[in-house]
């Protein structure tokens, strides 16, 4: 059984790679590559799988990764600059997919390990990424 928690973040960052000319960073990266940064309303889908529980009749109690999404997350990343006020990403280019690896490396790291776990992150409406680790 696959059980989702859905949350949103509000985050701005600039795509680009400090050992790239300018040229080469607006070629590679066009209007993300924005000196002056820019930012997405991004919607997290936390996936978790596992075997349904007896005694509750539940998966995980929703209430936990919603805590757990909360506590690694939102507070970690809301109405942040991700580029200069995460040390996730003073070295890693915050692209949708580098931001999904980290959000699951960081809830993977709390989560028991009985259960799978799927990150889906929506940059825009039209731009999401999957990572299953």
């Amino acid at each position: 059984m696959r059980v989702c928690r859905r949350a949103t973040f509000n985050a701005a960052h600039r795509l680009f790679r400090k050992d790239w000319s300018d040229e080469k960073n607006n070629a590679v990266f066009g209007k993300c590559n924005n000196p002056n940064f820019h930012g997405h309303n991004y919607v997290l889908e936390v996936w978790i799988e596992g075997a349904i529980d007896p005694a509750t009749g539940y998966v995980i109690d929703l209430k936990i990764v919603k805590d757990l999404i909360k506590n690694e997350i939102t507070d970690r990343f809301d109405h942040k600059n991700l580029n200069l006020d995460c040390k996730e990403f003073l070295n890693l280019n915050p692209t949708a997919e580098n931001i999904a690896v980290v959000c699951w490396d960081l809830l993977r790291s709390k989560l028991d390990t009985k259960y799978e776990l799927s990150i889906k992150l929506w940059e825009t409406e039209n731009n999401l990424v999957e990572y299953n680790g």
